[in-house]
């Protein structure tokens, strides 16, 4: 059975996500890992009312912010995926990382 690892990246700081993203796909070719990505999700612009206290009352207005994704697959080689669930990343910069078995076609468990 294959596993396939997806990575998703997210961040209000483009230059970090970009870099984070291109220098794991480097280092996963680099160990020839067969990987799918990065793919871009369009930015999504997140919006936050501020207010003057805790308690609730009159709006100070709005902060927004964009935020940016990236996705990118990992499939097969389990041990540079588990290396790479494994390391550090910035602190402005979000991931998720989801394991998926995948079973061959015709495969039958008894």
């Amino acid at each position: 059975m294959t596993f396939v690892t997806k990575l998703r990246f997210q961040s209000g700081d483009r230059a970090a996500l970009d870099d984070t993203v291109n220098s794991l796909r480097s280092m996963l070719e680099r160990k020839g890992a067969e990987c799918k990505g990065p793919h871009t999700e369009p930015a999504e612009r997140v919006r936050v009312p501020l207010y003057e206290g805790l308690s609730s009352g009159d709006s100070l207005g709005e902060w927004s912010f964009e935020v940016f994704a990236r996705r990118l697959e990992i499939h097969g080689n389990d041990h540079i995926a588990r290396e790479v669930g494994h390391m550090d990343f910035p602190d402005s910069v979000h991931v998720e990382i989801e394991v998926e078995q995948k079973k061959p076609l015709g495969y039958r468990q008894n």
